[in-house]
């Protein structure tokens, strides 16, 4: 962003800064006041949805649980329209990732309310269903999610080599107890036997397949240990990285771009250059 576009924002009144910083920022009393109350409202709707779709539920509660869906959604409501008025940008803040999760999360309800006969559509309830989407609003609350996206980054192509490690033992070991067992055994083909080898290495287990020879019973012995040791593997990795990439950061949000995860002692946005203090 340039410091041109930076200049046409036009200065907030008191009232929408006070707003901004209660609803954006995460640091000051008032704003960790509202993101309590929001986790709390999100986590009981998503309580109501799952519970709606309980038929002895929603037979003797049906009307009580109708009733705090649209009083929740009218809440969500109003949080996404001050959201829009308090943030400086309303149209960026609307095609961001939360501005269309908050948006997604009220438009059901709203559309069973306001379209005659709308619970007779199959459309429109598979909409309601999207209701449970508000369950991505929770990842708000995640200040540590830009940490863990670049320990993920960090350790990608070392889970690759990993997977393709796994995905050839899988393929050997499937193809090993197919020749072993026998065409005549549970082990019918090379693909079962490698579906066989997935469910065994990964201490599932399910029992549908199994070997008959003492072998292949063997075999799948070592798998099974094998497994435990994999499990391991990747935690290790993604473990290393994230002790890697720890770090201080602030909840200050940028009032032009929406970044936050700035450095304590930032002054301006890392992303847009924007001034934090504004």
């Amino acid at each position: 962003m340039h410091a041109d576009d930076r200049n046409q924002i036009a200065p907030r009144a008191p009232w929408r800064r006070w707003l901004y910083e209660t609803i954006f920022e995460h640091d000051t009393v008032a704003g960790k006041a509202f993101d309590v109350a929001l986790l709390g409202l999100i986590v009981l709707s998503l309580v109501c949805v799952s519970l709606e779709t309980v038929d002895s539920i929603r037979a003797t509660h049906g009307r009580a649980l109708w009733t705090a869906e649209y009083v929740l959604t009218a809440i969500f409501s109003v949080e996404y329209m001050a959201r829009l008025v308090a943030h400086p940008r309303p149209r960026v803040y609307a095609r961001s990732f939360f501005g269309l999760v908050d948006l997604v999360s009220i438009l059901p309800t709203w559309i069973g309310l306001f379209v005659p006969g709308a619970q007779t559509f199959v459309i429109v309830r598979v909409f309601r269903i999207l209701r449970v989407f508000r369950v991505l609003k929770l990842a708000r609350f995640v200040r540590e999610g830009d940490v863990l996206a670049g320990a993920l980054r960090s350790s990608w192509p070392k889970i690759a080599v990993f997977l393709i490690t796994v995905l050839c033992t899988v393929t050997i070991c499937g193809a090993t107890m197919y020749l072993i067992e026998g065409r005549g055994s549970q082990f019918t083909s090379i693909p079962r036997g490698i579906y066989w080898a997935i469910v065994t290495l990964t201490t599932v287990g399910f029992g549908d397949v199994t070997p008959s020879t003492t072998l292949g019973q063997v075999i799948a012995s070592l798998i099974m240990i094998l497994g435990y040791g994999i499990i391991a593997v990747p935690t290790g990795i993604v473990s290393a990285e994230l002790a890697r990439s720890q770090k201080s950061v602030s909840g200050q949000c940028c009032s032009s771009c929406t970044l936050e995860g700035h450095d304590p002692d930032a002054r301006f946005c890392k992303r847009c250059g924007a001034s934090l203090a504004d």
